[in-house]
């Protein structure tokens, strides 16, 4: 990406300011942020940008406390800033309350539970479509499908029919467009053709989505939008742009983050063959490898606020309506939370990571997305002897200020030679034939 002058000059400003630039869009960056985090974090721990025009944040206290604070640092960007959302996400009491309890209910440990085995067939029936290939992506493959289909069938969406959100997501623009985070003066204007497929993907996406919620108001079944339709209850009754917004952001959660985590730590693992050998031996240790995962290269990096009043980061003044970007990345890596914080240990006392967020707004998808991930890998291990790298050592990751994960991670993987295939579980409803 060719950096336009006026961005050079304001990371001069920067660097004169804060004695250190970020520029979070650099091949070296992008590869491994987490030298250059150790150093902003120890020079500017709040860093005045004035290429974002925001408030980095990068030590693990300021950021839980900045998580935790909902009053002073309300969730999205201050008004007038052209940043701030309007999805769950970007909400604050009492609206997100309610919102946020009525999808918690997709997403409680009993069900969980319920969509191991749906999760763990699917993440087979996937790996049974490179049956043959001795390297495959394992993004398209199955870090990117299986987020999708697990999500799509907890809502109730026909899987034959996922096409549909995949190309909605296709076409569909980031709420946070690289360029307007970067302080640019404008995003290019889309061509005619991109106009015409955002607004077809849209429109398909939404008939069939208000079909769906019409089959499910005459015909309920146990899934998530069944819930949203026939609820009574005047606290959990959804308005028709509620519903279809909620339905959306549950399609969110489970997607490009839960990709990334899953890309990340298998990424990880063929960094730290040890730590690789170390799982096959112990699989019980999956679960809190997640959280290492999570800890070790969060997905997200970034996320934001928007001060209410004047405040006090890192004993720098901070005005009122203010924009906070909190570095997720950095607090995950801070030795003075994490010992150790640049290896790669299961055995971690300390769990208490900031990958999912904290407070009010932690997460809604954290269960799910450690769900996949964990079966993902455990998967992974069970079919494959080994598993390589086919890539060059440092695979491209997306260019994103906020997703960290790799664009493509090709594999290579060499079979159980006398291992019988393992018995897997039955989903907890059959599936249609899946249609990638």
């Amino acid at each position: 990406m060719t950096v336009p002058p006026h961005v050079h000059e304001r990371l001069a400003q920067d660097r004169l300011r804060n004695g250190i630039e970020w520029w979070p869009l650099g091949a070296r960056y992008l590869r491994d942020p987490y030298p250059y985090l150790h150093r902003l974090r120890a020079t500017a721990p709040c860093y005045h940008s004035t290429l974002t025009r925001s408030v980095l944040v990068t030590r693990y206290q300021d950021v839980v406390r900045i998580l935790r604070d909902y009053k002073v640092f309300r969730n999205g960007y201050p008004p007038g800033s052209g940043r701030r959302r309007k999805i769950l996400s970007g909400l604050n009491p009492p609206e997100h309350t309610r919102l946020r309890r009525l999808a918690m209910q997709a997403v409680t440990p009993g069900a969980m539970d319920r969509m191991e085995g749906y999760t763990r067939a699917t993440a087979h029936k996937l790996l049974d479509q490179a049956a043959d290939q001795e390297v495959f992506d394992l993004i398209s493959v199955l870090a990117k499908p299986l987020p999708m289909l697990v999500v799509g069938h907890l809502i109730g969406w026909p899987e034959e029919e996922m096409e549909l959100f995949e190309r909605l997501n296709e076409h569909t623009p980031p709420v946070e467009p690289v360029v307007s985070c970067m302080g640019w003066p404008r995003m290019p204007a889309p061509s005619k053709d991109q106009l015409r497929r955002r607004v077809r993907a849209s429109v398909l996406f939404m008939r069939r989505l208000e079909r769906l919620l019409k089959e499910r108001r005459s015909e309920p079944r146990d899934d998530v939008v069944s819930r949203m339709v026939k609820a009574t209850d005047p606290d959990e009754r959804l308005t028709p742009s509620e519903t279809v917004a909620m339905v959306h952001l549950l399609f969110m959660v489970g997607n490009s983050i839960t990709k990334s985590l899953i890309g990340n730590a298998l990424l990880a693992l063929l960094r730290h063959p040890e730590q690789m050998r170390l799982l096959r031996e112990r699989p019980e240790l999956l679960a809190d490898a997640v959280d290492e995962f999570l800890r070790y290269d969060a997905p997200l990096q970034l996320t934001y606020r928007a001060t209410t009043e004047d405040t006090e980061i890192a004993g720098s003044p901070v005005a009122a309506e203010t924009s906070v970007d909190l570095l997720l990345g950095a607090a995950n890596r801070d030795p003075e939370q994490f010992e150790r914080p640049d290896d790669l240990d299961f055995a971690r006392p300390c769990k208490r990571h900031v990958a999912f967020g904290r407070g009010i707004h932690h997460c809604l998808g954290a269960r799910l997305a450690r769900l996949e991930a964990r079966v993902a890998l455990e998967v992974l291990l069970e079919r494959f002897a080994d598993i390589q790298l086919a890539d060059s050592p440092s695979p491209a990751f997306v260019r994103s200020i906020q997703e960290r994960g790799p664009a493509h991670l090709h594999i290579r993987v060499r079979k159980h030679p006398t291992r019988r295939q393992p018995v897997r579980p039955a989903p907890s409803q059959p599936p249609a034939a899946l249609r990638l």
